[in-house]
């Protein structure tokens, strides 16, 4: 195809015919301008143009390709499924291996469901809350994005114990009123709404740490105090870990709060992304007594055709199995070496900033106003957006690829090794320069 076609035809093109040119609005490279790049083909740290132009990748499919796209084993598993028959509509061997590998790296797990897609997941953890506690609404905090379905596209209201308004058109106000929103690390804006709804709230949804307003880690001793007044209150705590889970750490953001003293064990767990290993796979998990609530061991109805397919559960099954503390040792130390760099070139240009971790996760804030830390959605709207884009298109011009967006997190994989960490440094001066200008 390189030669022949380029990024620009291939976006009129889709455009035509799909809504936008993209099938997820951050594709469309609207937040940064400019024309998105059409892949054709990845392998390691590395994708590949339509134009045939390679880039360094730090979006890894936004989470999934933990070690590194096209990894050889990975695609054998894959390969060796589908030679097997691509789906079945019944059980397979594969699925319960799956979930015991979430199981065994997860405490609060203790069963688990396998679904397609992290919105589909958060949905059902909702809908099990509701059914365990007998209650309607739901609390989610600003900023943070449990997927697409009605009920979660839901905005602040003009106070800090509001019912939400729709924060999407076709979203019905009576359904955006069934979710309350509070801002992020804010215990009392917590308090408040339990205290105005008492007897009402069935559970309270947060990711396990931000990571779709940029990286926003829970204040010290937040979850904690979370966990504790949804329990008080009678309510459940659903953790999030569909970009976090065995993706922040081995054992997702948890063991992160386990290793700095917090023992935290959500009512339910929802997880995506790697768990697939970049095929649609995910999953909520949690305490069996709530678990054993889904049918057809109890009245709370889920089901799906491609449920726990098995070509992508090969795929997961193949990615959790590699995934070793080699694997996070590298995970660590390029996350480490590549947040540091960007923020002493960023320093060097006089360029205002913030980088803000949550396990190897992290993502940059550029701005003045939020140079001193973004501790919720709020701020982290403060940030100099545009500075963003200018830094993005300049890293872009030097082959490499980040997340089109200013509200995203950066992802390395383990095949970012130290040659192509050094690459990436070697482009940031001038992409400094660029976002200071």
């Amino acid at each position: 195809m390189s030669g022949h076609v380029t990024n620009e035809e291939l976006f009129a093109r889709a455009r035509a015919v799909i809504p936008g040119g993209v099938d997820s609005p951050v594709r469309a490279y609207g937040s940064v301008g400019g024309t998105p790049r059409f892949v054709t083909s990845a392998e390691g740290a590395h994708v590949t143009d339509a134009e045939g132009r390679r880039y360094i990748d730090l979006v890894a499919s936004w989470g999934p390709a933990l070690l590194g796209h096209a990894h050889p084993e990975v695609v054998a598993a894959v390969q060796e499924a589908a030679a097997r028959g691509l789906s079945f509509g019944a059980p397979t061997p594969a699925e319960a291996e799956l979930v015991e590998e979430i199981v065994a790296r997860v405490p609060a797990v203790q069963k688990a469901r396998l679904v397609s897609t992290g919105t589909e997941a958060t949905m059902t953890a909702i809908r099990l809350a509701r059914g365990a506690t007998g209650r309607d609404l739901l609390v989610k905090f600003a900023g943070h994005y449990h997927g697409h379905s009605d009920g979660l596209l839901a905005a602040a209201g003009s106070g800090l114990a509001t019912f939400a308004l729709p924060g999407s058109a076709g979203v019905p106000a009576a359904i955006a009123a069934q979710t309350l929103v509070v801002p992020y690390n804010d215990r009392a804006a917590l308090e408040a709404v339990f205290a105005a709804h008492p007897g009402q709230i069935a559970a309270v949804i947060t990711e396990a740490a931000a990571a779709n307003m940029g990286v926003v880690a829970p204040a010290s001793g937040f979850t904690t105090f979370v966990a504790e007044l949804c329990h008080r209150e009678g309510a459940l705590l659903i953790s999030d870990e569909v970009l976090t889970g065995f993706r922040a750490a081995a054992g997702g953001y948890a063991q992160v709060l386990a290793e700095a003293g917090e023992q935290v064990l959500p009512d339910l767990v929802t997880f995506g992304k790697v768990i697939g290993g970049g095929l649609p796979v995910a999953a909520v998990g949690g305490r069996a007594d709530v678990m054993d609530l889904l049918a057809p061991t109890g009245p709370v109805y889920q089901a799906g055709t491609l449920s726990g397919n098995p070509v992508a559960v090969a795929a997961g099954l193949a990615t959790l199995r590699l995934a070793d503390d080699a694997v996070y040792a590298r995970l660590a130390a390029a996350s480490g070496a590549l947040s540091a760099a960007v923020g002493a070139a960023l320093d060097e240009a006089s360029v205002p900033h913030v980088v803000q971790h949550a396990g190897t996760l992290f993502s940059v804030f550029f701005g003045a106003e939020v140079a001193g830390g973004v501790p919720d959605y709020a701020t982290a709207q403060r940030q100099d957006a545009g500075a963003y884009g200018r830094f993005f298109h300049a890293m872009l011009d030097s082959g490499v690829s980040l997340p089109p967006s200013a509200f995203e997190a950066w992802f390395v994989t383990a095949a970012h090794d130290d040659a192509v960490i050094d690459r990436i440094v070697a482009a940031l001066p001038a992409a400094a320069r660029a976002a200071a200008g």
